[in-house]
């Protein structure tokens, strides 16, 4: 590939008529356009993209912000690598690059995001793994980058959102569950800060009162989103007297580790405790007896997300005066056999 200096050398003339005729200035004489357009297809003219870029104040990438050392983010689990792909479509269609922004454990996220941010490496951006408290929401308020966040917090005021229906997914699984006479229901939620956690168990307690159950609070428990964290699960659920006949887990890898404990204890999942996990994942098909899921539309979800950002990327200049947002829906409910 040749850069425009030897381009212009090439031609006999000065850089800057070479670049005006490019750029299909209206000072350039029609010969000399045409001169310079057929010696750049002759030698390969490629242009500096990055150096026009940033005299645009553009760089044509978007950012997919996760935390690398989140056991839900990694470890097997396709739901980013399926959000992703379907999110790169898109944006690969309007000719804008999506960037993975890993953020790792020595660092805070929103250090991580300033970081990102002050290099200029992104137009946009899509958070994930929002808390209660997000100060990178409130940040990115301040600076007036675009951004759509996959998950609701507590932070912020005038943010796009695109979030699980963890509500809906609840109060289907509690509703499923009490029509099979379960009356002592637990529910395993991240024990990190993440706000899903909150909604989840939030949700899942008023869904025990819509059904006539009394809501518990020491049956919600807090463990790591991972196969480790499903086995302590098992632990703690067979130290509770009398124990839960029936759990309700928000991350999906958890069974695994719950299957193992609860057969290392000579119990059978399904029989005697009735699991419902939030998501189907590849993972999960292979146990047995099969455990009811819900099913996600992840690919399409990738999709909403990149047009969300899409959206507030063309709509920069004009200030946001409310959060906007949208519940993705859990589909399929599961069935208990």
């Amino acid at each position: 590939m040749t850069g425009i200096k030897a381009l212009a050398d090439h031609l006999g003339i000065s850089i800057g008529t070479v670049s005006r005729a490019l750029n299909n200035k209206p000072d350039v004489k029609k010969a000399t356009r045409a001169r310079v357009l057929a010696a750049a297809a002759e030698l390969g003219y490629a242009p500096n993209q990055s150096g026009r870029n940033l005299r645009k104040g553009k760089t044509n990438a978007v950012g997919f912000m996760f935390e690398a050392g989140d056991p839900g983010a990694h470890g097997g689990d396709n739901f980013f690598l399926s959000v992703v792909a379907s999110a790169q479509s898109v944006f690969k269609a309007r000719n804008i690059d999506l960037v993975m922004l890993p953020c790792g454990p020595d660092e805070t996220p929103v250090d991580y995001l300033k970081r990102m941010v002050a290099r200029r490496f992104v137009d946009g951006i899509i958070l994930t793994a929002t808390t209660r408290d997000d100060p990178r929401i409130s940040y990115l308020e301040r600076t007036g980058i675009p951004f759509v966040a996959l998950g609701r917090s507590t932070s912020g005021t005038r943010y796009r959102w695109i979030d699980l229906d963890f509500e809906g997914a609840a109060r289907e699984g509690v509703r499923l569950l009490a029509r099979h006479g379960h009356r002592r229901l637990a529910v395993a939620i991240p024990e990190s800060d993440a706000n899903l956690g909150y909604v989840f168990r939030d949700a899942f307690l008023d869904a025990l009162v819509e059904n006539g159950l009394d809501p518990q609070p020491d049956l919600v428990f807090r463990v790591e989103s991972s196969e480790q964290g499903g086995l302590d699960l098992s632990e703690q659920l067979l130290a509770r007297d009398p124990r839960p006949t029936a759990v309700l887990l928000s991350y999906e890898l958890m069974a695994i580790g719950l299957y193992h404990g609860l057969q290392n204890a000579g119990l059978k999942p399904g029989d005697d405790l009735a699991i419902v996990s939030l998501r189907e994942s590849p993972q999960i098909r292979f146990l047995s007896p099969a455990l009811p899921s819900f099913r996600l539309d992840l690919h399409g979800l990738g999709a909403e997300l990149a047009q969300a950002l899409l959206d507030e990327m063309q709509n920069r200049d004009v200030p946001r005066k409310t959060s906007q947002g949208m519940l993705w829906p859990f589909e399929a409910l599961p069935k208990l056999t």
